[in-house]
Parts: structure tokens; C-alpha cells; sequence
């Protein structure tokens, strides 16, 4: 038998005339690798004294008086809310507890009669309420 000859096809030529769009790459957004800020290498160890630095601030010794801290390692474990919290916390007791010894003897801070009228209100109504 007698084998069949293939034709072999001339590939196809394209028309050159015709311009065809040039397909660019789609661009994706890159994402950029978040470094997080540092302040760089300490200068000072956190095993320093707070008191060899801060000498000459007496109103930062009190503080780290009451926060009961003497190295950087250990101021560092607070933030500056919590130092302002726990600073701030006493004197305001401090002074409600003023306001209402000065309501219980018919006086007042500038500004504050409201407040000594109402707690003398409300302490009147607590006593005539435990009369009973």
C-alpha cells in the first residue's frame, strides 16, 4: 500500500499593515514591607539610675518616687496615661473629699455652691433616712 503524503501547511502569515493593541502586563499593587520605627541603639543602659540622670528635675524624681521605680527598665513598663492616671488619681480624691468638708460646714470653693447644695441635699435625705 501506498502511503499518504502529508501536505505540509505554510504557517500563516500575519498582515502586516493591521497593528494590533500591544498587550502590557497588568501592574499590581506592591506591597511594601512595614518596618517598624527604632529609635536605634540606647544610649544609656536600662539598668541606670533614674536619680543620676534626672538630677537636677526634682518634679520627675517625685514621680518616679511615687511610682516607686529607680531604673529606666522599670519607668519603661509604664506608659505615659497610666503615670498621668496614677499621678492625677489622689489629688482628685483629695479634693472631692475637700468639697464635701467644706459643703458639711456650709462653704464653698469659688465656683462650687451647686455642688455644696446638692451634697448637703443628699446628705440630709441619707440622715433623715437612717432616723427612720
Amino acid at each position: 500500500m501506498a502511503r499518504k503524503q502529508t501536505v505540509k501547511q505554510k504557517p500563516a502569515t500575519r498582515n502586516k499593515s493591521v497593528k494590533r493593541p500591544v498587550k502590557r502586563p497588568v501592574k499590581r499593587p506592591v506591597k511594601k514591607a512595614v518596618k517598624k520605627a527604632s529609635l536605634g541603639r540606647p544610649r544609656i543602659a536600662g539598668t541606670a539610675e533614674l536619680d543620676m540622670e534626672f538630677r537636677g528635675d526634682f518634679g520627675a524624681r517625685q514621680i518616679f518616687q511615687f511610682l516607686d521605680v529607680q531604673t529606666f527598665k522599670e519607668l519603661e513598663a509604664f506608659s505615659s496615661q497610666e503615670i498621668t492616671d496614677r499621678v492625677i488619681t489622689p489629688l482628685v480624691q483629695a479634693v472631692e473629699r475637700i468639697r464635701k468638708q467644706l459643703a458639711m460646714a456650709n462653704r464653698h470653693l469659688a465656683g462650687d455652691q451647686k455642688f455644696a447644695q446638692r451634697f448637703q441635699s443628699e446628705l440630709a435625705r441619707v440622715t433623715q433616712a437612717s432616723k427612720r
